[in-house]
C-alpha cells in the first residue's frame, strides 16, 4: 500500500512543480526587445503619387464637406444645440451621435495641418463653439445624456458610450490643437478628461468602471502627450488594469457565473487574454490602447499578451483583404478559421482599428511583420470601404457577392465614413519612423520627406509607381551631418527576390526584423534604389478554413485582386482559375482612375444540356477569358457579382429539369 501511495503521489508533485515553475516563469517574464520608435509627423512627409494622391484630394475636396453636410442633415450638430439650450427631449439619433461628429473634426484637422482651407476652418470653428456650449459647467459633455437622462450618467457604462465618445472629442481636439494651434476644443477636451479623471480610479471616493466601447485609452495618451499631464496616462492605465475583473456584470446585476463579457472583452483580466474576442473594433481599438500603455509601462505580461493575441489575430482569424470580424451577430470574433466570404461582416471601421494597432506594435518592436498587416489592411479591406468618388461607403466588406451588395452615401450608425476619412488625412504619420539610430521606411510612397533627425535637417525624395510597380528610388538632398546613420527599408513579406542598389552599385540586403539596413554617412546625392518584385501570386488558405477549400485567391503586390461581373462574359459562379494559370498584368489608363488588371485565361464546363439524358460521357472544360481587379475598387461600376476565392476547378453545370 506505502508503495501504491508513493507512485500515485509522485505525478501530483511533479504536476505541482510544473504548475509552480510555469507561474514564475509567468510572472518573471522578460521584457521583449523594444525598440520604441517615433512616427514622423504626416506634417514633415508629402505624398504625390498618382495612387494615393488623387485618393487624398478627392477626401480633402469631397468627403470632407459632405460629411459635415450629411452630419448636419442627420441631427448630429442639432443635439448639441439642444444640449447647449438645457432641452430635455428631442435628442436624435443613437446614443453614441457625438463620436461620428468628433471624428469628422479630427479628419478636417489632419487635411487642414498639409492644406489649409479658410472655409473649412471657420465651419470647423462654428461647430467647436457649439460643442463648447453645450459643456457642462463641471466639464461634463455627452449630449445624449444632458438632453435625455441628464442624472444617470455613467450608470450605463457598457452600452451607451458617453467613455467612447469623449475619447473621440480628446482626439479630435488633440488633432485641432496641433493643426490650428488653437485651444478652443482642446480646453474642452482637458475638463472633460479632469472630470472623467476625478470620477474613476482606485482613490477613495471614486468608482471603478472602464468603457463599454474602449478608445478613450488611446485617447487619454495622446492628451497626456500633448500637455504633458501624466494623469491623463494613469487614468488610460487605470481602465487597461482593470478590464476583465467583470464590471459589467456587477454594473447590471448578472451573476457571475451567468455572465460572458467576451462581446466587451471583459471575461479575463487582459493578461491572460490569449485570443482576440468579441466586438471586433472595440477589440483592435483596446489592443491599440494597451499597446501604448505597454510602451510606457513596459509591463512584460502585457508586452507578451500582445504578442500572443496578435499572433492569433493574423494567423487564425485575419481575411485575406486584412479585415477582421466574420460575423454580423457581433459584429466581430466567432472561433478559429471562421472566415466565411458571402456573409464576411469585416466592418470598415474594424480595419482602420487594426491599422491604429498595427502601426502601434511596430512603433514598439520595430518588426516589419507589424508593418506587413497594416499595409495589407491598409490596401485593401480598409480602402475598399470608400468609392472613389468620396462620397459612397461600405460598412460591411464580404469577400463574395451575388450582386446586392452596394455602398450608401451614408449610414444611421455613421462610424464608418469619418473613419475612412480621418486614416486618409492622415496618411502621412504611417510612412516613416525614426528611433534606434536610424530611419525607417514602412511604406512606399511618392513624395518627399523633410525632418530633423537628431539635430541634421534631411531631406528625402521618394520616386515610386507603387502598388502598381515595386520600383523605389530614395534620393537623399540632404545628408546625416558626419554622423553614420541608418536606413531600414521595409522588406514586404509577400516580396521574395528583392535587390538594392546604392548609388549605382548593387548591395547586398542586410535583414533586420524584416528590414534591409544600411548603415553610412549620408550625403546629398545619395540615391537608394529598391526593386520588390511583383509576380502575380495565388494564395491558399488554411484547410480549416471551410469556405475556402479547393479555392484561391490572387494577389500582386500589397493588392488583393478580385473577379466582378462586369470584366468577366462567363458567370461568376461557373468559373474556375486553375493554380497553374497564368495571369498577366495590364496598365489601364481609362479604368477607375488608371489600375493595373490580371488578365489571363479561367476555365467553364460546357453546358451542352441533359434533355433525355441521366449520364453521359465527361467533357473537358472549356477555356475562357478572365480578368480580375483590385479588390479594393469592386462595386465602382456596373453592379453584380463578385468574388475573392475563386474554384481552381470549374463546378458541374447546372442541369434543367428533367423535361428538358
Amino acid at each position: 500500500m506505502t508503495t501504491s501511495i508513493i507512485i500515485c503521489l509522485f505525478p501530483r508533485c511533479m504536476l505541482l512543480a510544473l504548475l509552480l515553475l510555469a507561474f514564475c516563469a509567468y510572472a518573471g517574464a522578460s521584457e521583449p526587445e523594444l525598440k520604441r520608435l517615433q512616427a514622423i509627423p504626416f506634417t514633415k512627409a508629402s505624398i504625390d503619387d498618382e495612387f494615393w494622391a488623387p485618393r487624398r484630394e478627392i477626401n480633402r475636396t469631397i468627403s470632407l464637406p459632405h460629411s459635415l453636410a450629411m452630419l448636419r442633415k442627420a441631427g448630429n450638430i442639432t443635439d448639441f444645440e439642444l444640449a447647449a439650450a438645457g432641452k430635455r427631449g428631442g435628442y436624435i439619433g443613437p446614443v453614441f451621435m457625438d463620436s461620428d461628429l468628433y471624428k469628422a473634426i479630427e479628419a478636417i484637422c489632419y487635411s487642414l495641418a498639409t492644406h489649409p482651407d479658410p472655409t473649412l476652418e471657420r465651419q470647423i470653428d462654428e461647430i467647436i463653439a457649439k460643442i463648447a456650449a453645450a459643456q457642462r459647467p463641471d466639464g461634463y459633455l455627452d449630449t445624449y445624456y444632458e438632453v435625455m437622462e441628464p442624472d444617470h450618467t455613467y450608470t450605463n457604462l457598457r452600452d451607451n458610450h458617453e467613455l467612447y465618445c469623449a475619447g473621440h472629442l480628446i482626439e479630435a481636439a488633440v488633432a485641432h490643437y496641433k493643426a490650428t494651434g488653437k485651444r478652443t476644443l482642446l480646453d474642452v477636451a482637458i475638463r472633460l478628461a479632469d472630470h472623467i479623471a476625478s470620477y474613476f480610479g482606485d482613490a477613495p471616493g471614486r468608482h471603478e468602471g472602464y468603457p463599454g466601447h474602449p478608445e478613450l485609452e488611446l485617447a487619454l495618451v495622446k492628451l497626456w502627450r500633448a500637455t504633458g499631464d501624466r494623469k491623463y496616462f494613469e487614468l488610460a492605465s487605470y481602465f487597461v488594469n482593470h478590464r476583465g475583473s467583470h464590471f459589467f456584470a456587477r454594473e447590471h446585476h448578472t451573476p457571475d457565473h451567468e455572465y460572458n463579457g467576451a462581446y466587451w472583452q471583459d471575461d479575463v483580466p487582459l493578461r491572460e487574454r490569449a485570443t482576440i474576442a468579441g466586438h471586433a473594433v472595440r477589440a483592435a481599438y483596446l489592443l491599440s490602447g494597451v499597446t501604448d500603455v505597454a510602451a510606457e509601462s513596459r509591463d512584460a505580461a502585457l508586452l507578451h499578451m500582445l504578442e500572443r493575441v496578435w499572433r492569433n489575430t493574423v494567423e487564425r482569424r485575419m481575411y485575406v483583404t486584412g479585415g477582421i470580424g466574420p460575423s454580423a451577430s457581433n459584429e466581430g470574433f466567432t472561433t478559429d478559421y471562421d472566415l466565411p466570404n458571402l456573409t464576411a461582416y469585416q466592418e470598415t471601421c474594424a480595419s482602420v482599428a487594426l491599422i491604429l494597432w498595427n502601426h502601434r506594435l511596430n512603433l514598439l518592436f520595430g518588426d516589419a511583420k507589424y508593418a506587413d498587416v497594416l499595409e495589407q489592411t491598409l490596401y485593401n479591406g480598409m480602402l475598399a470601404g470608400g468609392s472613389p468618388d468620396g462620397k459612397r461607403y461600405f460598412y460591411v466588406n464580404p469577400l463574395e457577392s451575388s450582386g446586392n451588395h452596394h455602398r450608401s452615401q451614408w449610414f444611421s450608425c455613421a462610424c464608418c465614413p469619418p473613419n475612412f476619412a480621418r486614416l486618409l488625412s492622415s496618411l502621412g504619420e504611417y510612412i516613416y519612423a525614426e528611433g534606434d539610430g536610424a530611419l525607417w521606411v514602412n511604406l512606399y510612397v511618392q513624395g518627399e520627406l523633410t525632418v530633423d533627425l537628431e539635430g541634421h535637417p534631411v531631406r528625402m525624395q521618394v520616386q515610386t509607381r507603387y502598388p502598381w510597380d515595386g520600383r523605389v528610388r530614395l534620393t537623399f538632398h540632404s545628408g546625416s551631418g558626419a554622423n553614420k546613420r541608418g536606413l531600414r527599408l521595409r522588406i514586404p513579406g509577400w516580396c521574395s527576390g528583392a535587390t538594392l542598389k546604392l548609388n549605382g552599385k548593387p548591395t547586398p540586403i542586410r535583414m533586420t526584423r524584416g528590414y534591409a539596413a544600411l548603415d553610412r554617412v549620408w550625403a546629398p546625392g545619395d540615391v537608394v534604389d529598391l526593386d520588390l518584385p511583383m509576380p502575380v501570386r495565388k494564395i491558399a488558405a488554411h484547410p480549416a478554413v471551410k469556405d475556402d477549400v479547393g479555392k484561391l485567391a490572387i494577389a500582386r503586390g500589397p493588392l488583393i485582386y478580385c473577379l466582378e461581373a462586369c470584366d468577366n462574359e462567363t458567370p461568376l459562379a461557373a468559373l474556375a482559375v486553375p493554380s497553374g494559370a497564368k495571369l498577366t498584368p495590364e496598365w489601364r489608363a481609362d479604368l477607375l482612375g488608371g489600375v493595373v488588371v490580371l488578365k489571363g485565361r479561367g476555365e467553364t464546363m460546357p453546358d451542352e444540356g441533359w434533355a433525355g439524358k441521366l449520364y453521359r460521357t465527361a467533357r473537358p472544360a472549356r477555356p475562357v477569358a478572365v480578368t480580375a481587379v483590385p479588390y479594393c475598387l469592386w462595386d465602382n461600376r456596373a453592379p453584380g457579382p463578385m468574388r475573392v476565392w475563386i474554384p481552381t476547378t470549374p463546378p458541374p453545370p447546372v442541369a434543367g429539369s428533367p423535361a428538358d
